[in-house]
């Protein structure tokens, strides 16, 4: 982060009429910078982002069908009146600081309160929202992580180092690269984000993970979604998948993906079937949220050099069986409702 960003990002997050100071950074990727001063927090969103989509976004988040899903925006000075932008274009927002989801305590994890608000989120009526609708981003965001990936392997140049344990996974980064292609290469041109999905008429999240869910107000409000840069209209099941790929990789707890599944139903989720089988509606974004997840292990570690971690592995390893089973990614037994 530049020292002109933080300036414009403490500007942004200071109390009206307050003196500006050094605001505690959040997160500082190059996907996206954000920093808290009190109870505000200012977002600057990926470089390479598009402002109208991201304003259309905004609109959808700060919408009355929204409140109670989604942690609205705060308006900014600016002609959309919720987005602002920096002189070379990238896209500054504002918002409402609220307590994430503590690290340490897997056990009091959000679970069913992240599957009830992904089953609300579904159920809104896309045409009652200020559009156009962008797509959801998901698809996108895997094809740009098999980018990285080459990428990556690319800049790393010659050998890389195998992994730490022994076992039935590939013995290399450029091996474990190969076997990400080549579940990549099985997915359906709409999973890869070349074509729009079978089913696009869902209000999705687009990137659902447990640090999309903050506490509003702070401390002890009700859990809300946030991080709306890949909300928009797509195949709901996209928003269950990363969940139910862990689960089926053994990274989810058996019974945290049934109360997690049981959650979202139960609430009305329209993604997967109203009982029996969830699978055939979740296999293919699944596949491509595992394939995601392998490709971003595996430029990581090409580019620290290093081999891949143990989680890192089981990911891969998942991409390996998807090749040599392709029909299946899948738990061996069917899980019920």
């Amino acid at each position: 982060m530049t020292a002109p960003l933080l300036d414009r990002l403490a500007a942004l997050s200071a109390p009206e009429g307050a003196p500006v100071t050094s605001p505690e950074i959040l997160a500082d990727r190059p996907d996206g910078t954000v920093v808290r001063s009190g109870r505000t927090v200012a977002k600057a969103h990926a470089p390479d982002g598009d402002p109208q989509d991201l304003a259309a976004r905004l609109r959808i988040a700060a919408h009355p069908r929204l409140h109670g899903i989604l942690l609205p925006p705060l308006p900014v000075t600016g002609p959309d009146g919720f987005l602002t932008l920096t002189e070379d274009g990238r896209a500054l927002t504002r918002w409402p600081y609220g307590s994430p989801v503590p690290p340490d305590d897997p056990d009091a994890a959000p679970w069913e309160d992240a599957a009830r608000l992904l089953a609300r989120l579904h159920s809104v009526d896309p045409r009652q929202l200020p559009g156009p609708v962008p797509p959801m981003r998901g698809p996108a965001k895997a094809a740009r992580a098999l980018a990285r990936l080459r990428s990556a392997l690319t800049s790393a140049g010659g050998p890389l180092p195998a992994p730490r344990s022994p076992g039935p996974r590939p013995g290399s980064l450029p091996a474990a690269a190969a076997a990400v292609e080549r579940a990549w290469a099985l997915l359906p041109p709409w999973a890869r984000g070349e074509a729009p999905p079978p089913r696009a008429g869902t209000l999705c999240h687009g990137d659902l993970h447990l640090g999309q869910l903050v506490r509003h107000p702070a401390a002890d409000g009700p859990w809300l979604l946030i991080d709306i840069d890949d909300l928009g209209l797509g195949d709901g099941a996209w928003d269950l998948a990363r969940p139910a790929a862990w689960f089926a990789t053994g990274l989810l707890a058996p019974d945290i993906w049934t109360r997690f599944l049981a959650g979202y139903r139960a609430a009305g989720g329209r993604a997967v079937r109203p009982d029996g089988d969830p699978w055939p509606d979740l296999e293919i974004p699944a596949r491509a949220l595992t394939v995601q997840t392998a490709a971003l292990a595996v430029a990581k570690a090409a580019g620290a050099a290093r081999p891949l971690d143990e989680i890192e592995s089981a990911v891969v390893d998942a991409c390996a069986r998807m090749t040599s089973l392709p029909d299946q990614l899948a738990p061996a037994g069917p899980v019920v409702g």
